[in-house]
């Protein structure tokens, strides 16, 4: 099935080269949600360039999370020994103070502490150390402010967590994996030839994809600790759309060695292919439900394009879209009660959610060209790709719709984001 995206990969098959100059993703936050609780976050003491590093990160890291409303601290420096005056920090707005500090250690690492405190009931409410390298500075603020917005929110922080995407520029393509704010980016393949439908395993350890290197779609699994990799899929015809089960031992893929394509499971080593649907029409994009009960996925089975879900083990297909005459790329929320996919709306393609209980459904953004959802392991957000200016850019949106995000490499398309699970 050819859907609105697939002229990005018309043409251009040229062949692998060297590794690409290193591109960050910028971040832009373009809406932000309501009842943001009021948070400050004071300079961290310590070594003065090193340590405002890391409390950069950490504020960022909270802000854009849309959770929270950045009081001024007029560049007031406080340890996590400090004793805030409560009255103060209450007065200037903040329901929240974190403080801490960055130390150096005999052995050349670093050590750094926080204290969070609740300037209503004037009191220390978390607290933490950490050990670290000068190179772990940035993952050091995103784990702090992963412990700040769990315990203010009642959720799991995802600042610590991991994206990969693929970026095309000049016909040459990288799969990268970065940082969840788009930092820290780094390549696991370049190619010249088209690399899609990046999955990551469930431990976080690996990622499946399709690259067109030997001239045709193929199914590798990539081991990001030692790079690598190993063919998954590579049957007659073309091979795509690998997900993961969640136990990591299979792949859902998408043949075409029997005629149409169809959904089949296959050990993550390659051997045991087995086919899990006949179905007349085309058969692609299939998932996993988070407890491997079900597969969902996009079929055509039924005159137009519609998500559809079947026994894992095989059996009878069940239509889970009935609104609009085009619903595609299911995911699941990591909970499984959600389910965000693409669906066209007046000629436009928009990334909506599904409350799978009520089949209540909302569309979440207010683009024209989205595609390849992907939720945040809290379930929190959506990543997606879409076009702004003709050129690809990668986007996040709350579930909720009111917190935006815009990620993008300048002068490149940045397209198939995936946010990778918590680490095991």
């Amino acid at each position: 099935m050819k859907t609105h995206c697939t002229k990005w990969l018309a043409g251009g098959l040229l062949g692998c080269v060297a590794l690409l100059a290193q591109a960050q993703l910028s971040i832009e936050i373009t809406g932000s949600g309501a009842n943001r609780l009021p948070l400050a976050i004071a300079d961290f003491g310590g070594e003065r360039i090193v340590a405002q590093a890391l409390t950069s990160v950490v504020r960022s890291d909270l802000e854009r999370s849309g959770q929270f409303q950045l009081i001024d601290t007029a560049g007031a420096v406080l340890d996590e020994n400090s004793v805030p005056s409560y009255g103060d920090w209450k007065g200037r707005g903040a329901d929240a103070l974190a403080a801490g500090s960055m130390s150096a250690t005999p052995d050349g690492h670093y050590e750094t502490r926080f204290r969070l405190h609740d300037t209503l009931k004037q009191t220390a409410i978390a607290g933490q150390a950490l050990a670290h390298t000068s190179s772990q500075i940035r993952m050091t603020g995103h784990r702090i402010a992963d412990a700040i917005y769990e315990k203010l929110t009642g959720e799991r922080g995802i600042f610590s967590t991991r994206i990969a995407y693929v970026v095309k520029s000049a016909g040459r393509y990288e799969l990268q994996i970065a940082d969840a704010d788009g930092n820290g980016a780094q390549a696991a393949l370049a190619s010249r030839e088209p690399i899609i439908s990046p999955a990551w395993s469930p431990d976080g350890g690996k990622l499946a994809y399709v690259s067109f290197e030997a001239k045709k779609p193929i199914v590798y699994v990539h081991d990001l600790a030692t790079g690598r990799r190993h063919v998954a899929a590579n049957f007659k015809g073309s091979n795509s759309a690998p997900a993961w089960s969640p136990d990591g031992k299979k792949l859902a893929v998408v043949l075409t060695k029997d005629g149409a394509s169809q959904i089949y499971l296959v050990n993550v080593d390659g051997s045991g292919v087995t086919r899990i649907a006949t179905s007349p029409g085309i058969d692609t994009e299939p998932r996993f439900s988070p407890d491997g009960e079900f597969i969902y996925f996009t079929s055509d089975r039924g005159g137009s394009p519609q998500i559809y879900r079947l026994p894992a083990a095989g059996g009878t297909a069940q239509r889970v879209t009935f609104e609009g005459s085009y619903n595609v790329t299911p995911r699941l929320s990591p909970d499984g009660k959600s389910m965000a996919f693409v669906t066209r709306d007046s000629g436009r393609f928009r990334v909506a959610v599904m409350d799978l209980a009520t089949r209540q459904t909302q569309t979440l953004t207010d683009t024209a060209k989205d595609e390849s959802p992907s939720f945040a392991p809290n379930g929190r957000m959506v990543l997606f790709a879409t076009e702004v200016g003709g050129r690809g850019v990668l986007a996040a949106v709350s579930i909720d719709g009111r917190v935006k995000q815009r990620l993008s490499v300048q002068a490149a398309d940045v397209r198939e984001p995936a946010w990778a699970p918590f680490s095991k």
